[in-house]
């Protein structure tokens, strides 16, 4: 009689932990989605900011043999990219730089392109990208957000 109600308790001791952790999982889901609801209407509806320039632009410099990683953004009229180059070819940084810089400048004629192999400018850039993909940046504060990040890159050089 008394294993019995041992068994009991432990088994209803263990539903009641289950039932717990799976009712605290449920929540949170649930005020995430009302947080990003509500994320999402304090933001002004606007047209998303094509970056078909950017993304190109990386698709073509990834294919390099020494470049492990790209980031990129464009406006109207200007192109940053920031670009992870492997470990061994860090020797060739301002090699690898300039030719790409040379194959974007012959890829897009009418962009201004800024080309850099600095860490804290691919981790800008790659806010930035976020930034759009989220769509809450206007053309306005994309513009202010490049123009930072130039004066940035000029400091480096």
């Amino acid at each position: 009689m008394i294993s019995t109600i041992k068994k009991l308790k432990v088994g209803l001791l263990i539903l009641m932990v289950i039932g717990l952790c799976s009712g605290c999982n449920g929540n949170q889901d649930q005020f995430a989605d009302a947080n990003e609801d509500l994320k999402v209407s304090e933001v002004n509806i606007s047209k998303p900011i094509s970056q078909s320039v950017a993304n190109q632009a990386k698709e073509n410099t990834i294919t390099e043999e020494e470049i492990s990683n790209v980031k990129a953004v464009n406006t109207d009229k200007e192109l940053l990219v920031a670009i992870k180059v492997k470990q061994f070819d860090r020797f060739q940084l301002k090699k690898i730089e300039k030719n790409v810089k040379t194959d974007l400048e012959k890829m897009y004629p009418d962009y201004k392109i800024l080309v850099s192999t600095d860490q804290k400018m691919y981790f800008e850039i790659d806010k930035l990208e976020q930034k759009l993909q989220k769509n809450n940046l206007s053309m306005k504060k994309l513009e202010k957000d490049i123009k930072k990040i130039k004066s940035l890159m000029k400091e480096q050089s």
